[in-house]
C-alpha cells in the first residue's frame, strides 16, 4: 500500500459510520471554537469600556468660589471613557460591595483646597480615592488603578498649566519692573555723573577757597600787627605833642624833628592803608562767590535727588562758614576804611608838622589842635588795632572753615564718584537681567505655561503593531489552538495502522501516513482559523499566505510531535502531550513577556516548539522581521524533523518485533 492508500484507509475508517463522522466533526471544530471564539470575546475589550459601569462621587467643597471637582467630573463623564455615575460616597461604597459598579472615584471635600495649598505656606498635594473589589474582576480594579492614575496626571497637568502661567504672568511684570528699574538707573546714572562733576567743581572751588582764605589770614595778622604798630605810634605821638605844648621854647628844632616823624608815620600809615586795601580787595571776591558756590552745590544736589532737608543738613557748615566769611569781609572793609581815614590823618599831621615847621610863629595856635587831634589818632590808632585784631581771628576761623570745607568738598567727590560707579554698575546690572529674561507674549506664554505642564510627549515609533488587544493575543491562541486540535485528533484517529506495520514492513511509509493524516486534518483546520481570524473578526494580517503557510508548519509539527510520543509511549504519551500543552500554555510567552517567568519556565521557553510558532506568527502578522519569521521556521523543521525521525524509529521498532504493550488496548483513543 502507498502512503496515500495508507491515508485513505483510515480516513474511510473514521468516516465510516455516523457517530464517526460526528466525533470527527466536533474534534476538528475544537481549535476553531477554542481560537475563533476566544478571540472574538477578547476581540478589543478596551473598545468597550465605555460600558463598564463606575462610581464617580464628588464630595469637593470648593475653595474661593471654585469647585475643581465638578469640572474634574464633567470632563469625565463629557469623555465618556466609562459608564460614569454620579452618586454619594454611600452609594459607591454599597455600589462597589455588591457588583453594581466595578469601582469607584471620589474627590474629597478638600480637593479644591488641596490643590490651591500650592500658592500658600502649606503645600500638600490633593487626594483622588480609589475604590476597588478584587471579587468583581481583578482587571476591573487594574483599570480601575489605570483610570486614577490618568485622572491624577490630568488634574495635574491642568494645575501645573495654571501654576505655570501664574509664574510666567509674574516674571513677565519682574521684567517689565525691571526695564522700569534699568530706566530709572539709567537716569540715576546721569544725574550722578552730573553730582560727581559738579562735586569736583566745588572741591576745587573749595580748595580755592580755603587757599584766600589761608592768605587772609595771613594779611589781617599782618594788618594787626601794623595797627599795633600804628596805635603805638599814635600814642607816643599824643605823649609827644603834649610835652610839645608844654616846651614850646624849643619848638622850631622839634617841629622840623616832628615833621619828620609825621612823615615817617603818614607814609607807614600809608604803607598800612595800603595793606589794609589789598586785604579787603582779596576778602570781597571770596565773599562774594560764597552765594555762587552755595547755589551751584544746592543744584548739584538736587540733581542727585536730595531733598530740601538733606539739601539743608548737607549746607550747615557751609552756611557758617558763609556767614563768618561775610562778618570778616565786613570787618576787613571796616578797617580798611579806618586805615583809610588814619592814612589820611597822618598825612595831614605830616603836611601839618610841615607848615609847623615851616612856620613855627604859628605852630603855637596850633599846638593845642595837634594835640587834640594827635589824642584822635590815638583813639583812632587804638580802635583800627582792634579791629584788625578782630579781623585776625575771623580770618583765621574763615580759614579754618575752608580747610573743613574743602576736606567735606573731596569727600563728597568722592562718595559721589562711588554713587556714580554704583549707580552705573546697578544699571549694568539691571541691563543684564532685562537682557537674561525674555520678553513673551500672552500667546507665548500660554505654550510655555501648557509645556511646563507637560513636558514630555510620547512618540511611539512601532516597528510592528498588532492594532487590538485580541490581534495581540491572536499568534498565541492560533498557534495554542493548533496543539490542542492535534490532541483532539489523536483521541479518534489511529494514524499507526497495526496491519499496514505487518503487511508493509515499511518504517517510512508508515511513519509518513501517520504524519500526514492529522497534518492534513490539521492544515484544513488552521485554513478555516485564519479565514475566521482575517475574515469574520477582521484582525490586520501583513502577510496572510506566509501566515497559513507557518501555521501549516506549526501544526506539521506538532503533529509529528504527538504521533512520536503515541508512538513510543502510547496512551502515556497521549498524556504527555496534554502536559506539554499546559505547559507550554505557561512558557510560550504568549500574554506577559516570557521574561517575565520564574527561571526554570524561563529555559523551557526556549526549549518547546510552541514559542518559536508564537514568535513566528507574531512576526507575519504584525508585519515584523522577516527574518526572525524564518529562523522560527527552521526550528519548527527541525522539531518535526526530529519527530519524524523518533516516529520511523518506532515504527521500524514494531516491525521488527512486538511488546506486550503492543498488544494491549490502549487507554485513550
Amino acid at each position: 500500500m502507498t502512503v496515500p492508500q495508507l491515508i485513505a484507509a483510515e480516513l474511510r475508517r473514521l468516516v465510516a459510520t455516523r457517530m464517526g463522522r460526528l466525533a470527527l466533526l466536533a474534534l476538528a471544530l475544537v481549535p476553531l471554537l477554542y481560537g475563533g471564539v476566544y478571540l472574538w470575546a477578547n476581540q478589543d475589550p478596551y473598545a468597550q469600556l465605555d460600558e463598564l459601569p463606575v462610581a464617580l462621587v464628588v464630595d469637593d467643597a470648593g475653595d474661593d468660589g471654585r469647585v475643581v471637582g465638578d469640572e474634574v467630573a464633567e470632563r469625565l463623564v463629557a469623555d465618556g471613557a466609562f459608564d460614569w455615575h454620579r452618586v454619594s460616597a454611600e452609594e459607591a461604597s454599597a455600589g462597589v460591595a455588591d457588583a453594581t459598579y466595578d469601582f469607584s472615584v471620589t474627590l474629597p471635600a478638600s480637593f479644591s483646597a488641596d490643590l490651591a495649598s500650592a500658592a500658600g505656606d502649606d503645600p500638600h498635594r490633593a487626594v483622588v480615592a480609589l475604590s476597588t473589589n478584587d471579587a468583581n474582576s481583578y482587571l476591573a480594579t487594574t483599570i480601575g488603578t489605570q483610570a486614577a492614575e490618568r485622572i491624577r496626571s490630568a488634574v495635574a497637568r491642568s494645575v501645573g498649566e495654571e501654576a505655570a502661567s501664574r509664574m510666567l504672568l509674574a516674571i513677565s511684570d519682574i521684567r517689565d519692573g525691571l526695564v522700569d528699574a534699568h530706566d530709572g538707573a539709567a537716569t540715576l546714572t546721569e544725574g550722578a555723573d552730573d553730582a560727581a562733576s559738579g562735586a569736583s567743581r566745588l572741591a576745587t572751588g573749595a580748595d580755592a577757597l580755603a587757599d584766600g582764605t589761608g592768605q587772609l589770614s595771613t594779611g589781617a595778622a599782618a594788618l594787626a600787627d601794623g595797627t599795633g604798630r600804628l596805635a603805638d605810634g599814635a600814642g607816643r605821638l599824643d605823649d609827644g605833642l603834649g610835652q610839645l605844648e608844654q616846651a614850646t621854647a624849643s619848638l622850631p628844632a622839634q617841629t622840623r624833628q616832628l615833621a619828620d616823624g609825621a612823615q615817617q608815620v603818614a607814609d607807614g600809615d600809608a604803607r598800612i592803608a595800603a595793606i589794609g586795601g589789598e586785604v579787603a580787595d582779596a576778602v570781597a571776591p571770596v565773599a562774594a562767590r560764597v552765594p555762587e558756590a552755595r547755589a551751584a552745590i544746592v543744584e548739584r544736589l538736587q540733581q542727585a535727588g536730595l531733598d530740601e532737608a538733606q539739601i539743608a543738613v548737607a549746607l550747615g557748615p557751609l552756611d557758617g562758614l558763609g556767614d563768618d566769611v561775610a562778618a570778616a569781609d565786613a570787618r576787613v572793609q571796616d578797617a580798611s576804611a579806618q586805615l583809610d581815614r588814619l592814612a589820611a590823618g597822618a598825612q595831614q599831621v605830616a603836611d601839618g608838622a610841615e607848615r609847623l615847621a615851616s612856620a613855627s610863629p604859628q605852630l603855637a595856635a596850633g599846638i593845642a589842635s595837634a594835640a587834640d587831634g594827635a589824642g584822635d589818632l590815638a583813639d583812632g590808632a587804638a580802635d583800627a588795632h582792634e579791629g584788625a585784631v578782630r579781623l585776625a581771628d575771623g580770618a583765621a576761623s574763615a580759614a579754618s572753615g575752608a580747610g573743613e570745607l574743602a576736606t567735606g568738598a573731596h569727600a563728597l567727590d568722592d562718595g559721589l564718584g562711588r554713587l556714580d560707579e554704583g549707580t552705573a554698575q546697578l544699571r549694568d546690572g539691571l541691563g543684564d537681567a532685562v537682557a537674561q529674561i525674555p520678553a513673551t507674549t500672552e500667546q507665548e506664554r500660554a505654550a510655555q505655561s501648557s509645556m511646563i505642564s507637560d513636558p514630555v510627549r510620547t512618540d511611539a515609533d512601532a516597528v510592528a503593531s498588532a492594532g487590538s488587544y485580541g490581534a495581540g493575543l491572536a499568534p498565541f491562541f492560533l498557534s495554542l489552538a493548533a496543539w490542542i486540535g492535534m490532541y483532539a485528533l489523536m483521541l479518534i484517529l489511529k494514524p499507526l495502522s497495526r496491519r499496514a506495520i505487518t503487511a508493509l514492513r515499511s518504517p517510512v511509509r508508515v511513519s509518513l501516513a501517520a504524519w500526514l493524516i492529522p497534518t492534513l486534518i490539521g492544515a484544513a483546520q488552521m485554513a478555516a482559523l485564519l479565514a475566521i481570524v482575517g475574515l469574520a473578526l477582521g484582525f490586520p494580517i501583513a502577510h496572510p499566505a506566509l501566515m497559513l503557510a507557518m501555521m501549516v508548519l506549526a501544526v506539521a509539527t506538532f503533529a509529528a510531535i504527538i504521533v512520536a510520543l503515541n508512538t513510543w509511549l502510547g496512551s502515556v504519551g497521549q498524556f504527555l502531550g496534554l502536559v506539554l500543552m499546559v505547559v507550554q500554555l505557561v512558557t510560550a510567552g504568549g500574554t506577559f513577556p516570557w521574561q517575565t517567568l520564574p527561571a526554570p519556565l524561563a529555559a523551557l521557553h526556549h526549549a518547546l516548539p510552541m514559542s518559536y510558532a508564537v514568535d513566528g506568527l507574531r512576526q507575519l502578522m504584525y508585519g515584523g522581521s522577516m527574518a526572525a519569521a524564518g529562523a522560527d521556521a527552521l526550528v519548527l523543521v527541525a522539531f518535526g524533523a526530529g519527530a519524524l525521525a523518533l516516529i520511523v524509529l518506532g515504527v521500524a521498532r514494531m516491525v521488527d518485533h512486538r511488546t506486550l504493550r503492543d498488544l494491549q488496548p490502549s487507554l485513550i483513543g
